[in-house]
């Protein structure tokens, strides 16, 4: 007799009813999928749930006080919605959320404020305002024993000692269900302009980002593309040279762009050629490497998403793709790779990624991959024996029963 096991999307309304859920996943020792509207579902380790608690439901801003620089609102809320309602106000979330979906085969501006959260996502402005869990204030969330809590900012202090925002911010909802979040917000910028370097190789690219990250000409963003990968940007503005581009974003008023670019120019001018793009080219530049759009194009392709030190970046790249058939592109000022490989080696290329990224210390992450090749390999940085121990201590407080997006990550967490 062959057995059918049910499967349930479940949506709860209210954070009430998500508790509910949970309480009853509990009961029944049945772990929970975790979604927002499934944008990054493909991001991570393929695990077995037969029941999907979907919180796209749990919307709407619950607090938003402009002159206090902070915004609440439930975990299943539009980020397009949050950053049009920002934008009227002329404030943004400073850490810039990468957009994952396109590379990911869904539509974009489909993500929710609690995904981007979860995942810790941050675009290139990370340079200079930091990551999601630098401006994650509070937020009110369940636990894996079926209790509504709060934490952090704006609300009473969390009896348990932890700082669980900092926690649950990057977890990818492996230890908690995320109901309301609280964020910071900033002032958007009066202007933006890029300063381009024409023309480098990574090499010396990597030395022309040191210099601006270094300047005291408060930049945003600093990237490099190499000539292969320009005309995936989609601005013709950049594609016109032809060549490798060396970005480096200026934001704020006019006139102080305008000082801070001259500057620039005058202390990169001996490595190329240089040019300036203005506000609505520079705002689609940027999207599209905050995005990873070159990669957009590619699906068969493997993507992987690097962290090194920023001098080592043209190294470990050269590394790679001596030994395996890839392509590269530079944020963070060299500290952040998008590395796209041809399918077919994937056991192979892990080591030889691995491998060229352990002798400097760095950690990689692989993004885009069929389930398959996500099921055989590492897909998050392998992680040393005592924090492997911590991981599971913080999955056995929050989830013992192992309810929310077990094997998400690492096996057995």
């Amino acid at each position: 007799m062959t057995t059918h096991i049910m499967t349930t999307h479940l949506k709860p309304a209210n954070a009430g009813q998500a508790a509910e859920v949970v309480r009853w996943a509990i009961s029944e020792e049945t772990p929970l999928e975790l979604i927002g509207r499934g944008t990054k579902r493909s991001l991570g380790r393929p695990f077995q749930a037969t029941h999907t608690l979907d919180l796209s439901e749990m919307t709407g801003v619950t607090l938003y006080e402009p002159e206090e620089l902070v915004l609440s609102a439930r975990a299943g809320t539009s980020l397009a919605e949050l950053e049009a309602l920002l934008a009227e106000n002329r404030q943004q979330f400073a850490f810039e959320p990468t957009d994952f979906g396109p590379l990911l085969g869904v539509d974009a501006g489909g993500q929710t404020i609690g995904g981007a959260v979860s995942c810790n996502l941050a675009g290139p402005r990370r340079v200079k305002s930091g990551a999601a869990r630098d401006h994650f204030l509070g937020c009110q969330a369940i636990s894996g024993r079926g209790e509504e809590f709060k934490a952090g900012g704006r609300v009473v202090k969390n009896v348990t000692g932890y700082d669980l925002p900092k926690l649950v911010a990057g977890a990818y909802g492996t230890l908690t269900v995320l109901t309301e979040v609280t964020l910071k917000v900033l002032p958007a910028p009066a202007d933006t302009l890029t300063v381009m370097v024409r023309g480098l190789d990574d090499a010396a690219a990597m030395r022309v980002l040191a210099l601006a990250s270094q300047s005291p000409y408060e930049v945003s963003g600093v990237a490099h593309l190499p000539a292969g990968l320009v005309g995936g940007v989609g601005v013709d503005d950049v594609a016109a040279g032809g060549g490798a581009v060396t970005a480096i974003r200026l934001e704020g008023f006019g006139p102080s762009i305008e000082y801070r670019a001259g500057k620039l120019r005058d202390l990169l001018g001996g490595f190329g050629s240089i040019a300036e793009l203005p506000r609505d080219p520079s705002l689609a530049l940027w999207a599209a490497i905050r995005d990873v759009k070159p990669f957009v194009a590619q699906p068969e392709r493997l993507v992987w998403r690097l962290s090194v030190p920023p001098a080592d970046g043209a190294r470990v790249v050269a590394e790679i793709t001596s030994q395996l058939h890839g392509d590269a592109y530079y944020d963070w000022g060299g500290g952040l790779i998008w590395l796209a490989i041809d399918p077919g080696a994937e056991a192979a290329g892990q080591q030889v990624v691995r491998t060229a990224i352990n002798s400097c210390g760095g950690h990689a992450t692989l993004i885009r991959a069929p389930e398959q090749v996500r099921a055989s390999v590492a897909v998050f940085q392998p992680q040393a024996a005592p924090l492997a121990a911590l991981t599971l201590r913080v999955k056995e407080t929050l989830d013992p029963k192992r309810i929310f997006n077990p094997g998400r990550m690492y096996a057995g967490v």
